[in-house]
């Protein structure tokens, strides 16, 4: 179904009245049609003129009815500078380097073509003490804990890429790839929600594994399983997996139709136990607040009921997304806030401004207008000739927001960015408005291609941020497995003195994207700066979901949600 939009560009009667007088003439009846449609697709609007950015906000059709045809679009992305498409191609390399770091992840029994040599089986007993089976899933970062919320997080991201861009995975040879990183996590989730109200949600203790510094493939350290229920909730894990697995469900649901209902019955359970048993997993267990903190767990409960609207067309949940609990957490109209692991507004924003507003009730309806123009809000603050851009940036030109792991909001930001442009050109808008100045999806193209660039290697110093990519990338990334010679014999302790080693990792992390410079664009290539030199899964996730959507030329989207 291909997405759209209906613009509210106002003025213009003057213009619509002359041509119609020319044209009467010759095809009264089109006139007439047109007049009508200019009329039902201004309703409400004021002059162009108006200082302030546009009263409603860009709308369309992601659910249309059931007998509607998606229109054609008629507008679409300007053609690469040459015939060969170079300036949209050199996303290909990128994106495919981008998805081996999800092989490099990888825990459990490997399949017999991984393609990372120097990796193997690791933590096959995961669960046994609490009898179940939790082996597989991937570690989250430089270490070897399972921990879900992220997990769970990089699913979602990954399913929304293949959703919108599949067409583009295909192309550059990489759905393949993408399509196993994220049957290997849902696989995971599948077993790790062990009964309705039972989710693990993390296996490995931060105090055991922190202090070692050695091979997964080799470790004895012990890895208690954490899980949540009634008594110990956690509703944004809970939630979060829910939109994963609903998510999920889309994507594979013609390929594998049995396996994406199994997806989807999971979801609908874990839904109904993040709104029924509320809580935050980090104050059921508050150790976690030292590593994945929490900061509400509205916004996830917000996020899986809209995964869960798109999986199942049910209208209760676009209810509950757009009811009561939107008015209090869903940020309309207030200071963008940053897509994140941790904060899933932007996302549903972002998303929910293209639902059509005509075919649902007035509270409905009036939730859709609010999420629609707190999302021309968030991506007019993220272009830089914008009146209201954000001033958080580097000096080199990335969005920056936080020292530890900068380039998360700044590849989650970007990919908002394209995705909302390109709903914009599947529906034939040429222009949005940010404070009265007019801004067009091409403008958001760039604004992403700048952050994705400056990560590639087009900044003040030169160096590329993805492992693997450019001549002079990371080289002491923050990695256990990557830092250890394949035949050291190195237990818990002794391995720590790899930590330090001054040399370059002996293995090449491929596709590892780590935190990223300072707001001053400084950036400190050494093992054990894991402020800036660690990777995560959900970077990753949300860096091959930039670069597959930058490679689309000329974006339609034939979305499956």
């Amino acid at each position: 179904m291909v997405r759209r939009l209906r613009h509210t560009e106002k003025g213009g009667w003057q213009w619509w009245v002359l041509a119609g007088i020319v044209a009467l003439v010759a095809v009264l009846s089109v006139v007439t049609v047109f007049v009508a449609q200019h009329k039902h697709r201004h309703k409400g609007g004021s002059s162009s003129s108006s200082s302030s950015s546009s009263s409603s906000p860009i709308s369309g059709g992601k659910i249309p009815p059931a007998n509607a045809q998606p229109p054609a679009a008629s507008v679409s992305y300007p053609p690469s500078q040459d015939s060969g498409g170079t300036v949209y191609a050199k996303y290909a390399e990128p994106l495919k380097i981008s998805l081996q770091f999800f092989d490099i992840q990888k825990s459990g029994k490997l399949p017999p073509d991984n393609p990372i040599e120097w990796r193997g089986d690791s933590a096959l007993s995961d669960g046994s003490d609490a009898h179940v089976d939790l082996s597989g899933g991937m570690y989250d970062a430089g270490d070897y804990i399972k921990f879900g919320f992220p997990m769970a997080f990089t699913a979602t991201i990954l399913s929304w890429s293949i959703l919108e861009y599949r067409k583009e995975y295909t192309a550059t040879q990489q759905l393949h790839s993408v399509t196993g990183s994220l049957k290997w996590i849902t696989d995971y989730l599948i077993k790790a929600h062990a009964s309705e109200n039972e989710l693990y949600f993390q296996v490995g203790s931060p105090r055991l594994d922190h202090a070692c510094w050695e091979r997964a493939e080799k470790m004895d350290t012990a890895r208690p399983s954490f899980k949540l229920d009634p008594s110990h909730p956690g509703t944004e894990v809970a939630a979060e997996t829910s939109a994963a697995m609903a998510a999920a469900s889309l994507v594979f649901r013609n390929d594998d139709p049995s396996y994406a209902q199994t997806l989807l019955s999971h979801a609908t359970q874990l839904f109904a136990f993040a709104d029924k048993h509320r809580g935050s997993y980090t104050a059921s267990f508050p150790s976690d607040q030292l590593y994945y903190n929490s900061t509400g767990f509205e916004d996830e409960l917000l996020w899986a009921a809209s995964w869960m609207f798109y999986a199942t067309k049910d209208s209760k949940y676009l209810a509950y997304a757009t009811g009561k609990l939107a008015q209090l957490s869903a940020g309309w109209e207030k200071a963008p806030a940053w897509f994140s692991w941790d904060d899933k507004k932007p996302g549903i924003q972002a998303s929910f401004s293209t639902l059509s507003q005509t075919f649902y009730d007035v509270m409905v309806r009036s939730s859709l207008v609010k999420y629609g123009k707190t999302a021309e809000h968030l991506v007019c603050a993220f272009l830089p000739q914008s009146p209201t851009a954000s001033t958080n940036r580097s000096t080199g030109g990335l969005l920056w927001v936080s020292q530890r792991n900068a380039v998360q909001h700044a590849v989650g930001s970007a990919f908002l960015a394209v995705v909302y442009a390109d709903y914009l050109s599947s529906s034939g808008v040429k222009q949005f408005r940010c404070s009265g100045n007019s801004f067009a999806a091409k403008d958001l193209r760039a604004f992403a291609a700048s952050q994705a660039d400056y990560i590639l290697g087009e900044n003040p110093m030169s160096k590329s941020y993805l492992v693997g990519y450019g001549a002079n990338f990371p080289q002491q990334l923050h990695h256990r497995e990557a830092s250890i010679p394949l035949d050291a014999a190195t237990g818990c302790k002794d391995g720590f003195r790899w930590l330090h080693a001054s040399a370059p990792n002996p293995h090449v992390a491929t596709g590892a994207l780590v935190g990223g410079p300072f707001q001053n664009d400084s950036y400190s290539d050494l093992r054990d700066n894991t402020m800036q030199n660690e990777a995560t899964t959900y970077n990753s996730a949300a860096m091959s979901a930039l670069l597959v959507a930058l490679y689309a030329n000329g974006p339609i989207l034939p979305t499956a949600l």
